[in-house]
């Protein structure tokens, strides 16, 4: 006598979802891991997985993090060091080990750091520059004090004039009058 197949609903809530799978891959969970411990097929794993957003390792990611999870610690929290004190962004963390910006998201979070919006790390990278900006617009008032013009600075230093005239002015330099800086022209005589 053969056995009565369950209702699809019953089968539906042994199965686990997206996000349970997410965790145990990212706790070192292998695909074919998943596929023993679930009786889910290869693909199903995959794209339940690729629903939870999971990021994908590669082959020797896996083996990385199996031989040694303290390694994971370590980079998680080297990477948060970098974030926090040193204004790293996600792409930064991504470049210095972690393989793409998500993974480096997920090691941030698990270090304990939270990520930054684009204008908090780029009010964080301006205060850090601050000091230097302002040693370069002290330089730059004491030259057009001392003659130098405004074109003739913005070539020496490389930079744009309307940044050197910015510079000037973060400086509090007092700027001359507007002159021309080609030949006088010749006016004419009326007869």
């Amino acid at each position: 006598m053969n056995p009565q197949p369950q209702p699809p609903a019953a089968a539906q809530e042994d199965e686990p979802t997206p996000q349970a799978l997410r965790k145990q891959y990212e706790a070192g969970a292998t695909v074919a891991d998943l596929v023993a411990t679930s009786g889910l097929s290869y693909g199903t794993v995959l794209n339940r997985l690729r629903q939870a957003r999971t990021v994908m390792r590669t082959s020797w990611q896996t083996r990385r993090l199996r031989e040694d999870p303290q390694a994971r610690r370590n980079l998680a929290t080297r990477l948060r060091t970098l974030y926090d004190k040193h204004g790293a962004t996600l792409t930064d963390l991504a470049a210095a080990g972690a393989g793409t910006r998500r993974a480096a998201r997920c090691l941030l979070i698990e270090a304990g750091g939270t990520p930054r919006t684009t204008q908090q790390t780029l009010r964080m990278r301006s205060a850090a520059d601050a000091p230097a900006r302002m040693k370069l617009a002290v330089s730059l008032r004491v030259k057009y004090e001392a003659g130098a013009s405004v074109p003739e600075l913005a070539e020496e230093c490389h930079y744009s004039v309307t940044t050197v005239y910015r510079l000037l002015r973060l400086a509090k330099t007092r700027m001359r009058p507007p002159h021309r800086h080609g030949p006088t022209p010749h006016r004419r005589r009326r007869s």
